[in-house]
């Protein structure tokens, strides 16, 4: 807000000596409106709310244990796409569960529940369903059927992956173009039931997309162009290391630790990536583990950390992590200030495991800050369920 002070009170000054003073202290009187109403404005802007985003699978929890108040966005994991081309039915426990969800908006009236399609082994079918015009407009109607079915706010996408190898998934060149052709379809789609249901604005269907941390997934396809239908894009930043990996590593490094492999992702490069693509930064939502990837029979030099292993791969949960790991039987807790990561090592049993903890989220939910981007999504809730010992700092962090 401006004000503007006449310009008679300043000539009055010369024409009029007798008015000075009372021209001074108009002119004062003013200035401190100026800043009173400045003040008052600016202590009334809000500050920008960033999403946090759940990932919530079938099992292992029940409605009394998510706290909703404390997350903008619920995706339910999973669905999957049918051979058939539509978006396949689901179990009557996964019905039950999403029942349970969306009744979760009667203590947090904003939060959003969309259906996650796909997932690590559900992917099968993606790349016949986005394939021809015909087979995407289907998808798309499947799509907003089962939404309006079990009364949801949008779909996210778990394609894992366009035109390339995953869980025993179709793939094919094509996917690199239909990957954007499949969600402009959805998000048509979606928009048309949207003004049919009074649903715009700031109250449309939500279309997101879970991508790869690595830049594999971002040569596959075209993100800056696929992001124009997207309200958010999900980075997977996590797995960066991972189970076929026969090398230690941590799996969800804010930066590369100078002791790795130069060319391996972090959640930085994974930024950058999806950024030098096209993607927005106040699109992108920076995701983190609520677990640890364990490796056996590593070779013991520098406490495990990028040593080669030939022993059996573990995934562990975060509950599981402080229940019998963090500095206890034998493991011993390391921080790489490179990474801004934590790691664990058992010289005895020459076990290293890598995870992420309180923090490890204090230097990413800075950067989240700093880049502007959208904010946090967390694989998966069920993790952390006994100790709650990750929630709140991610919420607290992100105020």
């Amino acid at each position: 807000m401006q004000v503007s002070l006449p310009l008679t009170l300043f000539h009055q000054r010369i024409v009029k000596p007798h008015l000075s003073f009372l021209s001074i202290s108009l002119a004062v009187c003013l200035f401190g409106l100026l800043i009173s109403v400045s003040s008052k404005v600016a202590a009334q802007t809000p500050a920008k709310r960033y999403v946090l985003i759940g990932y919530v699978s079938g099992n292992g929890w029940t409605k009394d244990q998510i706290e909703a108040r404390k997350l903008t966005h619920i995706n339910y994991a999973f669905a999957i796409p049918a051979e058939n081309g539509e978006l396949a039915p689901i179990s009557a426990k996964d019905a039950a569960n999403l029942a349970a969800l969306t009744s979760l908006r009667e203590v947090n009236k904003d939060l959003k529940i969309l259906i996650s399609v796909g997932g690590w082994g559900g992917c099968k079918y993606f790349s016949d369903a986005a394939l021809t015009d015909a087979s995407r407009r289907k998808f798309a109607n499947s799509a907003v059927s089962f939404l309006k079915k079990y009364k949801l706010d949008g779909v996210d996408i778990d394609w894992e992956y366009p035109d390339q190898i995953g869980a025993g998934n179709i793939f094919r060149p094509e996917d690199k173009a239909n990957f954007t052709l499949y969600l402009k379809a959805i998000r048509d789609r979606l928009d048309e039931q949207g003004k049919i249901d009074k649903r715009t604005g700031a109250n449309h269907y939500l279309l997101t997309a879970a991508t790869g941390g690595d830049t594999v997934f971002v040569n596959h396809t075209n993100l800056g162009e696929a992001q124009k239908y997207l309200d958010y894009v999900n980075i997977m930043t996590y797995d960066l290391y991972h189970g076929n990996d026969k090398v230690t590593g941590h799996h969800s490094p804010l930066a590369q630790s100078k002791k790795g492999d130069q060319s391996r992702n972090s959640s930085i490069s994974a930024v950058e990536g999806h950024i030098r693509t096209g993607v927005p930064a106040r699109k992108i939502v920076l995701g983190i583990p609520f677990y640890g990837r364990g490796w056996a029979d590593v070779r013991p030099v520098d406490n495990g950390l990028y040593q080669p292993s030939t022993g059996k791969h573990s995934f562990i949960s975060h509950d599981e992590l402080v229940d019998k790991y963090i500095n206890k039987n034998g493991f011993v807790r390391y921080w790489d200030a490179d990474a801004k990561a934590p790691y664990l090592w058992n010289p005895t049993s020459r076990t290293f495991i890598s995870y992420a903890d309180v923090e490890s989220f204090v230097p990413k939910l800075d950067y989240v800050k700093k880049k502007g981007l959208g904010g946090i999504m967390f694989w998966e809730y069920i993790y952390d369920l006994k100790h709650k010992a990750l929630l709140d700092p991610v919420v607290n962090g992100l105020k």
